[in-house]
């Protein structure tokens, strides 16, 4: 997309692990949804790292209950994401989102100046990522 497709893409998300995943790689990789009312779930099933396919498939998924709690479930992560390149594609996991504004530029009166503010993020501990594994994030009460 253009260029605030990518900065909004860089500032709002919900990744359970964000990397250079090339899902047409293999007839077996999936990223699937479902949505039951309570739960959306999507998962990404045996894909492969773009360049990378050699090192193994990933599986893993983030689920958003209606109770506000969001889930990333680890089933197959075969190398430590810390060793995954981000020199293609960034690589981050964790939640994150942003607001765009539009202001009038004063220097132009027909035109906007868009102004991305990222004002909430939460980054995971990549390290800590490994097969079989796990994290929950729970709202506050407020």
């Amino acid at each position: 997309g253009d260029v605030i497709h990518r900065m909004l893409t860089a500032t709002q998300y919900i990744a359970p692990l964000m990397a250079n995943f090339n899902p047409s790689y293999s007839q077996n990789s999936t990223v699937q949804y479902l949505d039951n009312g309570t739960a959306f779930v999507v998962q990404w099933d045996k894909v492969y790292l773009q360049g990378k396919e050699d090192v193994g498939s990933f599986t893993f998924q983030a689920a958003l209950h209606s109770s506000g709690r969001i889930v990333f479930g680890y089933k197959e992560i075969p190398v430590p994401v810390l060793r995954i390149s981000a020199s293609q594609h960034p690589v981050k996991a964790g939640l994150s989102d942003a607001f765009m504004v539009l202001n009038p530029s004063p220097d132009v009166p027909e035109s906007r100046r868009r102004t991305i503010y990222e004002y909430h993020r939460v980054e995971l501990d990549t390290s800590r990522i490994s097969s079989l594994s796990a994290v929950e994030f729970t709202p506050l009460p407020s």
